[in-house]
C-alpha cells in the first residue's frame, strides 16, 4: 500500500484519505504504542482528565474532540503552505506521532498526574517537542514536573485566568493551581501570563503573589494596547519557553465550548502571531493546550480552533528550529 503520508504525489495515487476515513489520530499522523520505541520530532499525548475543573466538567474529552477536529488539517500530500509567509508548514516526512493518551485513574489525581507526567517524560527522553491535549489545566502540573533536571524553562500562559490559588480547601492541584505550583519550581524562571481578564478566580492575593514570584501579567485590552511586538519585548529573549494555552483564553465568540468561558477574549490571529513570535524569539521545549469542553462545543468550532492553532504553531516551532524536511 502507498505510504500516503510520505507520497509526493498522494493526490494521483494511493489513498485519497479524506479527513472522515480512517482512525482518529491527531493530524492523521502514525500512532505509536511503544513508548519505548519513539523515534519522532513531535509527540502528541492526550491527557483525558478533568476531576480539577470547578464548575463544568467534560474536558476529558477534549483529546478525543481536538484529534477529530485535526483531520481536516491532515496535510500529509505536500505540507501546509501559507502563502503570507511563503513558507510550507508540516511537510511531508516530517517526523510527528501520536502517542494516545495517559492513563487517568477516576477520583485517583495524583495517580492520573503521575501517568501524565510518565508520558510527557518519555518524549522528552526521546528528544522530542512534547504536545499535551487537555483535559483541564491541572493537567499543566504534570507537565512542567516533568521538564525537572532538563533545563530552564519560562513559562508563557495564554489564558482568562491567572490560576495561581495557592490552596483551597486542601486542593493544591486544581485547574485553578497550576501556574501557582509552576512559579515554586526553581528550573522556572519566570512567567508571561497574558489574556488575564475580568472577574477572576485567583484572589488579589494571589496576583500579589504571582508578581511577587516572576510573574508578567496582561489583560487582553493591555496585549491590544500594546500589539503584538509590544507583548513580544516583554518575555525574555532567546531562553526555553513551555506554552500552555487554555482554549478559554479565546473570546467565547470563537469558543465556546470550554467550562469556563470569559468574554473579551483574544481573536484567532491575535494568538497566532504571539506564539509565532515566540517561535523566533526562543526555543519552545513543550506545549499544552487544555479546557477544550466538545459537550458545549455544538458547532464544533471550538476543537477545530484548538486544532489549527496547535498545527500552525508546531509548524512555525519547526521552522524556526530549521528542522522540517
Amino acid at each position: 500500500m502507498t505510504d500516503v503520508k510520505n507520497s509526493r504525489n498522494a493526490y494521483d495515487a494511493g489513498r485519497l484519505n479524506l479527513p472522515f476515513v480512517g482512525i482518529c489520530t491527531f493530524g492523521k499522523w502514525p500512532y505509536v504504542a511503544d513508548w519505548d520505541a519513539i523515534d519522532a520530532d513531535v509527540c502528541v499525548l492526550g491527557a483525558p482528565y478533568d476531576f480539577g475543573t470547578q464548575w463544568r466538567a467534560g474536558a476529558r474529552l477534549g483529546p478525543r474532540s481536538i484529534r477529530e477536529a485535526s483531520t481536516l488539517f491532515s496535510f500529509g500530500h505536500g505540507g501546509a503552505y501559507d502563502h503570507e509567509d511563503d513558507v510550507v508548514y508540516l511537510p511531508a516526512g516530517l517526523k510527528m506521532v501520536d502517542l494516545g493518551d495517559a492513563d487517568i485513574v477516576h477520583t485517583d489525581t495524583m495517580k492520573s498526574h503521575a501517568n501524565i507526567e510518565y508520558g510527557v517524560r518519555r518524549i522528552l527522553e526521546a528528544g522530542a517537542l512534547p504536545v499535551v491535549l487537555g483535559g483541564d489545566h491541572s493537567i499543566n502540573i504534570p507537565c512542567v514536573n516533568a521538564f525537572e533536571g532538563t533545563g530552564d524553562i519560562h513559562l508563557v500562559q495564554i489564558d482568562a485566568h491567572l490560576d495561581f490559588v495557592d490552596e483551597r480547601h486542601g486542593v493544591r492541584y486544581g485547574h485553578g493551581n497550576p501556574m501557582r505550583r509552576a512559579a515554586e519550581k526553581p528550573y522556572v524562571t519566570g512567567l508571561s501570563q497574558i489574556g488575564i481578564r475580568n472577574v477572576s478566580s485567583t484572589a488579589k492575593e494571589g496576583y500579589d503573589d504571582a508578581r511577587r514570584m516572576g510573574s508578567d501579567i496582561l489583560s487582553v485590552r493591555q496585549a491590544r494596547k500594546l500589539g503584538v511586538e509590544g507583548v513580544l519585548a516583554r518575555i525574555p529573549a532567546g531562553v526555553r519557553y513551555y506554552v500552555t494555552i487554555d482554549i478559554d483564553g479565546f473570546d467565547p465568540s470563537i469558543a465556546p465550548g470550554t467550562g469556563t468561558p470569559s468574554h473579551g477574549g483574544f481573536l484567532y490571529y491575535e494568538v497566532l502571531e504571539i506564539l509565532a513570535g515566540l517561535a523566533k524569539r526562543g526555543t519552545v521545549v513543550g506545549v499544552d493546550l487544555v479546557e477544550v469542553a466538545p459537550d458545549y462545543d455544538h458547532t464544533g468550532t471550538t476543537a477545530i480552533l484548538a486544532a489549527q492553532v496547535l498545527m500552525n504553531f508546531i509548524g512555525r516551532i519547526l521552522h524556526a528550529r530549521g528542522t522540517t524536511p
